[in-house]
C-alpha cells in the first residue's frame, strides 16, 4: 500500500514534490534542528487520487490516526481530551506557492467540551472562546462553504452593539456568545451542526483542503502563473501553537531581504494577540517586525538567528512564517520568497558577491519576464505633487487607471480595454480575478506580507497596502482622504508603488533607469544604481554563456540603431511593405494602377532609390552584422484605400451631383478586382513575386546597389533576402532564378561582386514537411512562427482572440495563448521537423526565428533546445531574448547532469 503521510522528520525539501512546498519547508527546518511544532504532512498523491475517484486512498484514515498517536505522545496531549486538548492545524501546501488560494482551518479539536479544558490550561477563557470562534468561522466557510460574510456581519453587529471597533476588546463573554452565534449561523445556512467529535472535523477538514485544489480561484491563480492543474496538494496537519495565547505571544511574517526591492535586512510583520490568518488577511494593521524586539527580544533574537541560518542554508531570500507562544517562538512555515523583478536582480547579484551561489546560480534565479519589467517606465518627479495617501510600497512600478472597488467590476472594465486600479480595504482569495485585470491594486489596510502585496508581488503588478489616511467604501464606490478629498468610481488615479504614494489624476511618465542604460548602450553615468549593476552585470554574463544569437525584427536605420544598442546582433527580419506607406503609397498605387508596362517600369523606378536609401541606412546601422530582408509580403490591395472608404465618397460626390474623381474610380475598380475572402491565404509573399513583373526585381536591385554603395563608402554590410510563404521548392526556385539575374546585372554593371544568399521564411505547414526539398533552393530558414501558428491552427489571431480564446482559457484548452507562447506539440514539432530535414539536405543549414514568439522567454528556451541559430523579435524584447538564450543553457546543463533546480 503506497505512503500517504510522511512525519516531519522524515521528509526535506527535496521531496517539495510530493510533501508541497510547506510540508517539505516544516522538514527540512525539523531535519535542521529549528523550534517546529510537531506534526505530518498527507501527499499530493493523495490529494490526486482523492480528486480523480472522489474517495480517499485506501488506508488512509488508519495511517492518519498512526500518525496522529506519534503527534499526540510528541505533544504530550490528545485531540479531544476535555481537560488538555490537543488541537490542530490543517493547512495546504502546493509544490509551487499560491499564496491565499488554497484552504486552512485552525483549532481543530475544540468543541462544547475541550474549550472548557483549553481556557484551564493557562490562557483563560477568553483565550478559548477567541480559538473556538476563529475555528468555527474557518471551518463554516472552508469545509462547509458558507460565506464568511455570514460570520463576518455577526461579529460586526456585536462590536456595535458593545460600541467597539476592534474586536480585541471584545470579553470572554463576549467571545462565548459569539460562538453561540456562530454554531446558529452554520445550523440554520448549512442545515447540520457544527461537529462535536475532532476526528469528523479533522478528517474533513483533509478532505476540503484536497477540494479548494480545484476552487475557482486556484484553477485562475494556476492559469495565470501557468502551474500544471495535475499537481494536487499535500496537507500539513501539525500541533496548534498560539498568537492569541496573551500578551506576550503574536503571530508574523519575515522575509531575510526586502521582497519588494531586494535591499539586505530582515523584513515583515508582527501582529501581537494575533493567529497566522489574522497577519496576512490584513484585517488588523500590522506592527513593522522590528517592534518585536522592544516587546520580545528574546524571541527576536532568536528569529533573527533563524532567519539568518535559513537564509545561508536556502542559499536565496526566505519568507517566513512564525508565532510566538507566551514566549516561546515557533518556526511554522519556510519558503523560497516571491519577489518583485527589482528584487530579484538585486538579490540575485549581491547572493553571487557573497558568495552563497554562483554565477551562473544568480543567472538562473532571474527571468527574462522580470527584466522585461524593469523596462516599464516610472512616474517622474512627483514634487508639488501632494499625494492623496501614503502607504506600504508592497510591489513597484508605475501604474494609471480607473478606479473601481470591486474585482466584478475590474474584470467588466478591463474587458472592455479600460485600465483600472482596484481599491480594496484589504483583498481576499476572491479578489483575485480582479487584481488580474487591474494595473495596480491598492488598500488602506495590511502590510508587505498581506494578501493583496503578496499576490501582486507574485504577478508583478503595482500595489499599494496600507494607505490607512484612505476612508474606503466599498458599497458608495469610493475612498475619502483626511482633507475631504473623494475619489469616486470611474476617477482616473495615479499609483506609485516604489514610493508607495497614491495622485490624484494623471502623472508623467519618465523611462525607467534600466531602459535609460540598454538604450545608452552601456552602464554610463548609472553605475551607481545598484539594479543597473545588478541587470548589466547578469546580461554580459548571459552573452557569454548563451549559444543562439539574438537579432532584432527592425525596419527602419533608427530601429535598427536601436536594436544594436539593446544588444542585437544582426537584424532578423526587415519588412520591406513598412517602407512603402506614408507618402509613398501613391507610387504603390502609380504602380498597381499601371495600364502598360511602361506605366509599371516608372513606378518602379521612382520607388528604387527611396528604397534603396532605406536598405542603406539599415545596413550602416548594422554594420558588420547579418541583415535579413524580407520581400513584400501582404497583398497589394492593403496599399490601397479601403473599399468601404472609397464606395462611400463616390457615392457622396454623385449624391452632390457631382462628378466622381476619375483617380477614385480607377482605385475603387482596382479595389474590386484585388478584394480576396481571406488575404492572408491569397495573392502575397512568394505568390505576389510570381505574378507582379518588376517588384522583386526592383526590391533586389535597391538591396543591391545599397550593398555596393556601403562597401564603397567603407562598410561592412551583410544582407541576405528572405522569400516570404513559400510552400513549394519550385516557387523558390522561379523566384531565386530572378534575383540571382539581378544581383548578377548589378554586379556588373558597378564592378562590385554582389552575391546575396537567398533563403525562405517557414510560415505553412507544406514548407516545414517538405523542408527538406525547399532546403535544395534556401540558404537559410527563418520560421514566421506568427503565420506557421495561424495555419497550423486553422484560424486568424485577429479574429479570434476576442471572440473564442478568453473561453478556451477558462476551459483549459490553451494553458496560454499560442500566439503569445509557442505551442510546442503542433507548431513546435513542425520547426523540429522543418530543422531537421533542412540540415539533412543542406548541412550546417542556418535557421532562426523571426516572429515575436523569438521574444517570448519560454519560446526562446524551446527554439535553443531545438536547435536553432537564432531567434530575432522586436527591438525592446531583445535583452529580454539574450537573457533567457543564456538560461536555456543553464537549463540544459541541468537536464544533462540530473539537476532538476
Amino acid at each position: 500500500m503506497a505512503k500517504n503521510i510522511y512525519d516531519f522528520d522524515e521528509g526535506g525539501r527535496e521531496m517539495a514534490g510530493l510533501l508541497g512546498g510547506k510540508g517539505a519547508g516544516l522538514a527540512e527546518m525539523t531535519r535542521m534542528g529549528l523550534p517546529v511544532p510537531p506534526g505530518f504532512t498527507v501527499t499530493t498523491e493523495a490529494c490526486r487520487s482523492y480528486l480523480l475517484t472522489g474517495a480517499e486512498p485506501a488506508g488512509l484514515r488508519d495511517e492518519l490516526e498512526r500518525h496522529l498517536s506519534v503527534l499526540e505522545r510528541a505533544a504530550g496531549r490528545r485531540l479531544g481530551d476535555p481537560h488538555a486538548p490537543l488541537l490542530l492545524s490543517v493547512r495546504s501546501g502546493a509544490r509551487f506557492s499560491m499564496p491565499g488560494m488554497m484552504e486552512t482551518v485552525l483549532d481543530i479539536g475544540l468543541t462544547d467540551a475541550t474549550v472548557h479544558g483549553l481556557a484551564g490550561t493557562g490562557g483563560g477563557k477568553r483565550f478559548a472562546y477567541d480559538s473556538y470562534r476563529r475555528l468555527l468561522q474557518m471551518y463554516g466557510s472552508t469545509v462547509l462553504g458558507l460565506h464568511r460574510g455570514l460570520f463576518e456581519s455577526a461579529l460586526t453587529r456585536l462590536k456595535t452593539a458593545r460600541g467597539l471597533a476592534d474586536d480585541r476588546a471584545l470579553t470572554a463573554d463576549d467571545l462565548a456568545d459569539l460562538v453561540e452565534v456562530y454554531k446558529a449561523v452554520i445550523r440554520s445556512a448549512a442545515g447540520e451542526d457544527f461537529p462535536q467529535d475532532p476526528r469528523e472535523q479533522l478528517h474533513r477538514s483533509v478532505q476540503a483542503v484536497f477540494h479548494s485544489w480545484n476552487s475557482e480561484r486556484a484553477r485562475l491563480y494556476r492559469r495565470r502563473e501557468h502551474i500544471p492543474d495535475d499537481l494536487g496538494t499535500a496537507v500539513n496537519i501539525q500541533m496548534m501553537v498560539f498568537g492569541n495565547h496573551g500578551p506576550r505571544s503574536g503571530t508574523g511574517v519575515a522575509f531575510t531581504r526586502d521582497p519588494a526591492t531586494g535591499r539586505p535586512g530582515v523584513y515583515g510583520d508582527y501582529l501581537a494577540g494575533a493567529q497566522g490568518e489574522d497577519v496576512v488577511s490584513g484585517v488588523r494593521d500590522a506592527l513593522p517586525l522590528a517592534e518585536l524586539e522592544q516587546l520580545d527580544p528574546a524571541a527576536y533574537r532568536a528569529l533573527r538567528g533563524y532567519l539568518a541560518l535559513l537564509e545561508t542554508h536556502y542559499r536565496d531570500l526566505c519568507d517566513v512564517e512564525f508565532t510566538v507562544d507566551d514566549g516561546t517562538l515557533w518556526m511554522l512555515q519556510t519558503r523560497i520568497g516571491k519577489r518583485t523583478a527589482e528584487a530579484a536582480f538585486r538579490i540575485a547579484a549581491q547572493l553571487a558577491d557573497e558568495g552563497l551561489i554562483t554565477q551562473d546560480e544568480a543567472l538562473a534565479r532571474v527571468t527574462g519576464e522580470q527584466l522585461g519589467r524593469l523596462l516599464f517606465p516610472r512616474f517622474a518627479d512627483s514634487t508639488g505633487r501632494r499625494p492623496l495617501a501614503h502607504g506600504v510600497p508592497a510591489s513597484p512600478g508605475a501604474a494609471i487607471g480607473a478606479a473601481v472597488f470591486d474585482s466584478a467590476e475590474a474584470v467588466r472594465r478591463a474587458a472592455a480595454g479600460e485600465k483600472v486600479v482596484l481599491i480594496r480595504r484589504e483583498t481576499t482569495p476572491d479578489d483575485l480575478p480582479g487584481m488580474v485585470a487591474a494595473q495596480a491594486v491598492l488598500t488602506s489596510r495590511g502590510g508587505k506580507t498581506s494578501h493583496a502585496a503578496v499576490v501582486a508581488r507574485g504577478m508583478g503588478k503595482v500595489c499599494v497596502c496600507g494607505a490607512e489616511q484612505l476612508t474606503v467604501d466599498p458599497a458608495g464606490r469610493r475612498f475619502t482622504t483626511p482633507d475631504g478629498t473623494v475619489v469616486a468610481e470611474g476617477d482616473v488615479i495615479s499609483v506609485d508603488g516604489t514610493a508607495g504614494t497614491v495622485h490624484l489624476g494623471v502623472l508623467t511618465l519618465r523611462t525607467s533607469p534600466v531602459a535609460a542604460y540598454l538604450e545608452s548602450g552601456d552602464a554610463g553615468d548609472l553605475v551607481g544604481d545598484d539594479l543597473v549593476r545588478a541587470v548589466d552585470r547578469l546580461l554580459h554574463h548571459a552573452d557569454g554563456l548563451r549559444r543562439m544569437e539574438v537579432r532584432a525584427n527592425a525596419d527602419t536605420p533608427e530601429d535598427a540603431a536601436r536594436a544594436r544598442r539593446f544588444g542585437a546582433q544582426g537584424i532578423g527580419l526587415c519588412r520591406t511593405e513598412h517602407m512603402f506607406l506614408g507618402e509613398r503609397r501613391r507610387l504603390v498605387e502609380a504602380m498597381i494602377l499601371a495600364r502598360s508596362d511602361t506605366e509599371r517600369r516608372q513606378a518602379l523606378k521612382a520607388l528604387l532609390p527611396l528604397q534603396r536609401a532605406d536598405f542603406t541606412g539599415i545596413l550602416a546601422a548594422m554594420d558588420g552584422l547579418p541583415v535579413t530582408i524580407r520581400l513584400l509580403d501582404p497583398p497589394l490591395h492593403e496599399f490601397l484605400p479601403d473599399r468601404t472608404a472609397l464606395t462611400a465618397r463616390l457615392a457622396a460626390a454623385e449624391a452632390r451631383g457631382e462628378t466622381p474623381e476619375p483617380h477614385d474610380r480607377e482605385l475603387l475598380a482596382a479595389v474590386e478586382s484585388m478584394h480576396e475572402v481571406n488575404p492572408m491565404l491569397g495573392l502575397r509573399g512568394v505568390r505576389l513575386a510570381l505574378v507582379a513583373p518588376g517588384l522583386i526585381a526592383m526590391q533586389v536591385r535597391a538591396l543591391a546597389e545599397a550593398v555596393v554603395d556601403r562597401r564603397r563608402a567603407g562598410g561592412d554590410p551583410h544582407a541576405e533576402i528572405m522569400v516570404p510563404l513559400v510552400a513549394s521548392a519550385t516557387e523558390l526556385r522561379l523566384v531565386k532564378t530572378e534575383i540571382k539575374q539581378v544581383l548578377a546585372e548589378v554586379s556588373t554593371a558597378t564592378g562590385t561582386d554582389v552575391d546575396l544568399s537567398v533563403g525562405t521564411m517557414i510560415e505553412l505547414p507544406r514548407a516545414a514537411l517538405t523542408a527538406g526539398r525547399i532546403a535544395e533552393e534556401a540558404e537559410f530558414f527563418s520560421y514566421g512562427t506568427n503565420d506557421l501558428t495561424q495555419t497550423v491552427w486553422g484560424m486568424s489571431r485577429d479574429d479570434v482572440e476576442a471572440e473564442f480564446f478568453p473561453a478556451y482559457l477558462a476551459q483549459g484548452v490553451f494553458d496560454t495563448s499560442p500566439f503569445e507562447t509557442l505551442d510546442r506539440d503542433g507548431v513546435g514539432r513542425m520547426v523540429r521537423i522543418a530543422t531537421a530535414e533542412g540540415r539533412e539536405t543542406r548541412p550546417g543549414l542556418v535557421t532562426g526565428v523571426c516572429g515575436e514568439h523569438g521574444g517570448d522567454p519560454a519560446s526562446v528556451r524551446f527554439f535553443d533546445r531545438a536547435g536553432l541559430d537564432y531567434v530575432s523579435c522586436s527591438p525592446f524584447r531583445v535583452p529580454v531574448a539574450r537573457l533567457e538564450a543564456a538560461r536555456a543553457r543553464l537549463d540544459d546543463a541541468h537536464r544533462h547532469t540530473g539537476d532538476t533546480r
